[in-house]
């Protein structure tokens, strides 16, 4: 997901820039940091079904969780654990017209950060070990372009829902309505220009969202409209398994090692 306002912008960064330089190699052809949304008052009778669905959106109160996201062209998955100030994330490029499958992680802890990355489909592509492989910000030419903690938020969901113009409860734990994606934060989640692209059809995109029984937000489904060359889709959040998914502590022993010569120049390329 590009999702520039927070730390799955700069994932979506990172894999365009390897698969860039991958292509330069081997002749094979988040914006600013995210600010949380306010705080929403707590739900209550009298809270409007916006203001209702704000408040299930996580603030990093809920104990460790997972989350997936999908947009146009990219899935992640990953944990998020505001206590620790860290996150897992994944991701998977599908085979290109080369059949060249690329998959890179993220982890973050606090101003900390691994990597790993696999290639497959061609002899020349570079490889790395199985492991997680730490990386030494002052070796990158671009430190911002690597994910970093800001928020339990990352798909933005709070951001977007902000913009909606207008929330409906259809039953309990259930929210349809309108949100405008051409201007300000919720602009940003998607992918460079495409909200300008979009038009008015951009001002009216229609969205689902389901909130569980421990009033946390369960997903978030916004029915991007076809625009230019874009084709439509489904830009998707999920969060789960809050307060159960296993809290992220740092890689030791044999799960990890120094990033290599060739990892810092692959993300530098």
């Amino acid at each position: 997901m590009t999702q520039a306002t927070g730390s799955a912008g700069t994932i979506r960064r990172a894999v365009g820039a390897v698969a860039a330089a991958l292509a330069a190699t081997t002749l094979l052809g988040g914006c600013g940091p995210k600010t949380e949304p306010a705080a929403a008052p707590p739900a209550s009778p009298t809270a409007t079904p916006k203001e209702a669905l704000l408040d299930a959106v996580p603030d990093g109160t809920e104990g460790a969780f997972r989350f997936t996201g999908k947009d146009a062209s990219s899935t992640l998955t990953g944990r998020i654990d505001a206590d620790a100030k860290a996150f897992e994330m994944n991701t998977v490029m599908a085979p290109d017209s080369d059949g060249i499958t690329m998959k890179m992680s993220f982890l973050v802890i606090e101003d900390k950060i691994w990597m790993k990355a696999k290639f497959s489909g061609h002899p020349g592509l570079p490889k790395f070990p199985n492991k997680w492989m730490a990386l030494d910000k002052s070796k990158l030419t671009d430190a911002d372009g690597v994910p970093s903690f800001d928020g339990a938020d990352q798909g933005n969901a709070g951001p977007l829902i902000e913009a909606a113009t207008s929330v409906e409860e259809q039953g309990p734990g259930k929210y349809v309505g309108f949100i405008d994606v051409t201007s300000g934060e919720a602009a940003k989640a998607l992918e460079d220009g495409e909200a300008a692209a979009l038009g008015e059809a951009g001002k009216h995109v229609p969205f689902t969202a389901l909130v569980g029984p421990d009033e946390h937000l369960a997903s978030l489904v916004l029915e991007i409209p076809a625009a230019g060359k874009h084709k439509a889709y489904q830009y998707v959040v999920t969060y789960a398994d809050y307060g159960s998914t296993p809290k992220i502590t740092e890689p030791t022993g044999t799960a990890a090692t120094k990033a290599p010569a060739a990892a810092y120049e692959m993300l530098n390329s």
